[in-house]
């Protein structure tokens, strides 16, 4: 565990309870404490924006501050297993917010906010995973084919929107029940995994 400043434990406690301030979160993005005595240690769990393969699904985040910070960018990370350009097999997230282009004014909001646009619009140019970054180059198709396995499998179902859920009974291929709760199809699950390792 870092020790922050006070003055730098104080800026990180109001970003903290601006990000969990509904009025003011990241939309989709919901941060939390594993331990409140460690303001180091950040975690969230980001919904997969809408139009993407990533939708539907929500991914678990770190980040991690140095005691350096805001000096030092903090590190990001995903617990969750993503198929993404920018993000490394052990989940490093790179992205030049948190690289080059950081700066002190620069805020938590602003990272997580950065982190979900990389969903919309990833970046094969400065790619952590080369796999994903030559298949969105040369095969989107294919690439969006693979990142949406990888978010039914590993990431968490996301709650669908009430109107969804209402008409989801008696709808073929629905995985949702009149209750509104995600029913998974073990028949389903077992096919995306086959499918994952196929690929």
């Amino acid at each position: 565990m870092e020790n922050l400043a006070p003055k730098v434990a104080s800026r990180v406690m109001r970003e903290l309870a601006e990000l969990t301030n509904e009025k003011s979160a990241v939309d989709g993005v919901s941060v939390f404490l594993p331990s409140e005595s460690n303001l180091c240690d950040i975690h969230a769990k980001m919904v997969g924006p809408q139009g993407t393969p990533f939708e539907g699904g929500i991914s678990h985040l770190r980040l991690a501050l140095s005691r350096d910070f805001p000096h030092e960018a903090p590190k990001g990370y995903f617990l969750t297993k993503i198929f993404h350009p920018n993000v490394s097999p052990t989940g490093e997230i790179c992205v030049n917010t948190l690289k080059k282009d950081w700066s002190p004014e620069l805020g938590l909001k602003h990272v997580l906010t950065v982190i979900k646009c990389l969903l919309i619009d990833p970046n094969p140019e400065s790619a952590f995973n080369e796999d994903a970054g030559k298949l969105l180059l040369e095969d989107y198709a294919q690439f969006a084919q693979t990142a949406r396995i990888w978010t039914d499998v590993y990431a968490e179902a996301a709650e669908r929107p009430a109107e969804s859920a209402a008409s989801a009974d008696g709808v073929p291929g629905s995985s949702m029940p009149g209750d509104g709760k995600p029913k998974p199809s073990d028949a389903s699950s077992k096919s995306k995994k086959k499918s994952l390792k196929r690929l």
